[in-house]
């Protein structure tokens, strides 16, 4: 009976527990795994470590292919020592016996000879005489030693076949490797003569010993070839020369690969890179017993049964921690969602993790931002609205009255001949008329240049000849849609701000330019903003509010957030101020938001 209630509290954790799912799960799919993986990891492991074997065997034995190449092309410096002495190449030109020449000639035999321990015999053969000097090792070879006879090259395109130099002599009853280099007098391509070096397989034994390692691996064979029909120059095994290929295929596919075979009745691996040097052929063949092979597959399966049972009592541990952090970020999600339930829209920063739980918890704050921006924004952009055009108001004193009674004057001044005196009352009554029209939010930007050309006009004839500006525009931005009153609080500012707090006189420029948005930059040389007040206007238009600003009007920071509430979030702006030289305010708004606004 206790065991049954146990089984259903297990079962009811279970299915209400993501967290025992998670473990459970986990569990199973790593205890699986690994008891099918030890079924079968014997047969996979012994493929793997074959391949693994024959990879390692042929990056082993291209380093031996390099160091036997270098040994091959340091014979070939060696025998280049003749060129090397003008005199003995003069003597070397003599079609006469001469004992002078036979003692320069074997002088520079012994040298070579002496250059190296396994130089067995160094000959040298004249073209043009027939004379044959040789320079061996008499406790080696023995004092009967007869050397092959070479046939010397009777023609420059011979001399170029590098392959044929080369070949494997026995010197004494010794395995050698015998090099020809032919002594061309050049630049007239006359053959001269013939060197020969007879060079034991000592220093080729050293170079491919590597291979062999490690010595305990018994059966392990590396043989060394060389020319087309793969005549065999070195064999670490003590066997004669024709057997050492013995169950190899004569013709080896490819320039590296491996094939089965036998060695000594022992069933094994052959594998084999083949490499030129100059023009000749050279092969590298290793024979690794399978016995070899199943040692390390063996090794192999037994580290890896050690290491899953090593797993299997780790993931115990890790299992329970990766599931905790798993159902972390899910909790701390449904917190957010009770607060949200509450009514409390403010979120606690983003983890900033990376994963699906990151970008779940990523967008359920931006669904939540978006929800209380469409729960508000109506709101919020009828009472900022409303307050801007309160503060527009609050800037005029009775414009109706004014208007009236400006017109009643510049008719008056017009029956007196002050036509200048009618002009800018003309102006300031289009001013006038421009922003009392609380009615109209949006007007044609060419509207709105009209009135700050009356504006600028105004303040001209105040400033007389201390005040100029300039204006340029596209055409292509005249009939744009914008809010109306946004350039003459710019344009206010760097007068009052930078010319009358300043020098007194100055130049403003606007400029207004459409590519992928409508760009308006208001530039003026006067005061300036030093960066602790630029920085204090980019806070207070952080806080989204309206200002009225220092001079009464509606200001530099109104300005700004109407153009946000029309055109957020693609519109942008900036302040760059140089004092004195250049204050720039730039204003970047959308095209596709401005055709929005005029439809």
């Amino acid at each position: 009976m206790e065991s049954y209630h146990e089984q259903g509290r297990f079962y009811m954790w279970l299915k209400r527990s993501l967290f025992a799912k998670l473990l459970i799960g986990m569990l199973i799919s790593v205890i699986i795994p690994l008891s099918l993986s030890a079924m079968i990891s014997y047969k996979t492991t012994s493929r793997s470590m074959e391949r693994q074997v024959i990879e390692l065997n042929q990056s082993t034995m291209d380093s031996g292919m390099d160091n036997i190449k270098q040994y091959l092309n340091d014979l070939n410096h060696i025998s280049l020592a003749f060129y090397y002495d003008q005199t003995l190449m003069r003597y070397l030109r003599s079609r006469e016996i001469v004992p002078a020449h036979m003692m320069a000639t074997t002088s520079q035999l012994v040298n070579i000879y002496n250059s190296r321990p396994e130089f067995r015999a160094v000959r040298y053969v004249s073209a043009l005489t027939g004379e044959s000097i040789v320079n061996a090792d008499i406790a080696r070879v023995g004092i009967n030693m007869v050397l092959p006879s070479t046939a010397i090259p009777q023609s420059e395109s011979e001399v170029m076949d590098n392959a044929r130099w080369y070949e494997v002599n026995k010197i004494g009853g010794e395995l050698s490797l015998a090099f020809h280099k032919p002594i061309v007098d050049y630049p007239r391509a006359e053959v001269l003569g013939m060197v020969s070096i007879y060079a034991g397989l000592s220093e080729i034994e050293k170079r491919i010993r590597p291979l062999t390692i490690p010595a305990h691996h018994q059966g392990v064979q590396v043989f060394l070839y060389m020319q087309k029909d793969m005549k065999l120059l070195y064999s670490s095994a003590n066997v004669p020369a024709e057997r050492a290929g013995e169950g190899l295929m004569p013709e080896l596919p490819g320039e590296r690969g491996s094939i089965s075979g036998k060695w000594k009745g022992s069933s094994g691996i052959y594998i084999y890179v083949r490499d030129h040097y100059l023009d000749l052929p050279l092969t590298i063949v290793k024979f690794v017993p399978l016995t070899v092979v199943n040692e390390s597959a063996v090794q192999t399966l037994n580290r890896s049964l050690i290491i899953q049972l090593i797993a299997v009592v780790f993931v115990l541990v890790l299992a329970a921690i990766l599931s905790y952090l798993t159902i972390a970020p899910v909790k701390r999600l449904l917190r957010s969602i009770a607060r949200v339930e509450t009514g409390n829209f403010e979120i606690g920063p983003s983890t900033g993790r990376m994963d699906e739980f990151g970008v779940l918890e990523h967008r359920f704050q931006t669904m939540v931002r978006n929800l209380d921006d469409l729960m508000n924004r109506e709101y919020r952009n009828r009472l900022e609205l409303s307050t801007a055009r309160l503060k527009m108001l609050q800037a005029q004193i009775n414009p109706h009255f004014l208007y009236n009674t400006f017109q009643s004057i510049g008719t008056l001044a017009l029956r007196q001949g002050s036509e200048e005196v009618s002009e800018k009352i003309a102006e300031l009554g289009a001013i006038l008329r421009y922003s009392m029209d609380l009615q109209t939010e949006t007007v044609p930007l060419q509207k709105e240049i009209q009135h700050i050309e009356h504006y600028l006009s105004l303040q001209m004839g105040r400033f007389k000849n201390k005040l100029s500006y300039t204006l340029s525009c596209s055409p292509e931005a005249m009939s744009m849609h914008v809010p109306k009153m946004i350039l003459q609080p710019l344009v206010e500012n760097s007068i009052i701000h930078g010319f009358e707090k300043g020098r007194g006189s100055g130049t403003i420029h606007i400029g207004i330019e459409t590519d992928q948005q409508l760009c308006i930059r208001v530039m003026d040389n006067g005061k300036g903003m030093n960066a602790l007040m630029v920085q204090r206007i980019k806070q207070e238009y952080a806080k989204h509010q309206f200002h009225t600003g220092q001079d009464g009007g509606i200001g530099l920071i109104n300005v700004l957030t109407r153009l946000r509430l029309h055109y957020d979030p693609g519109f942008d702006w900036d302040i760059q101020s140089a004092p004195y030289e250049a204050t720039v305010i730039s204003l970047q708004i959308p095209i596709d938001s401005l055709n929005q606004e005029a439809n």
